[in-house]
C-alpha cells in the first residue's frame, strides 16, 4: 500500500517537474527525497511525469505516449551534466539549463510542450 502511495505522489510530483520545463511561475519547495537519486532514478522519476503529463496534454492513454516519454526522459537526463544532476538532486526539479534540455527532448521527441 506504501508503495502505491508515494508512486502516486511521485506521478503528481514530477507532473510539476515536466510542467517548470516551459514555466516561470515559482518553483515547489525542494524535494527532501531525490538527494541520494541516480541518474536513472531520476530518469524514471522524468518518463512517470511525463507519462502523466502527455497523457492529459494530449488526452490519450498512458500507453500511447510509452515511446515518446522514454525517448524524452532518456536523452534528457542523459544529456544533463554533472552540475545539473546535482541540482535536480538538491531540488527534486530540473534547473534552468536542464529545462531548456527538457524543452528540445519534447520538441524531438514529438511531445507537446506544457503551458
Amino acid at each position: 500500500m506504501g508503495a502505491v502511495v508515494l508512486a502516486g505522489g511521485l506521478s503528481v510530483l514530477m507532473g510539476t517537474v515536466v510542467l517548470a520545463a516551459s514555466s516561470s511561475a515559482p518553483l515547489p519547495p525542494p524535494d527532501p527525497t531525490a538527494k541520494n537519486l541516480t541518474p536513472y532514478m531520476i530518469q524514471l522519476r522524468a518518463f512517470d511525469a511525463c507519462l502523466h503529463t502527455q497523457s492529459q496534454l494530449l488526452q490519450t492513454t498512458r500507453e500511447a505516449v510509452h515511446t515518446p516519454c522514454s525517448c524524452y526522459a532518456k536523452g534528457t537526463v542523459n544529456a544533463m551534466s554533472k552540475d545539473e544532476i546535482q541540482a535536480f538532486r538538491d531540488t527534486g526539479y530540473f534547473n534552468d539549463t536542464a529545462r531548456e534540455k527538457g524543452l528540445e527532448f519534447l520538441d524531438k521527441c514529438k511531445l507537446k510542450r506544457p503551458l
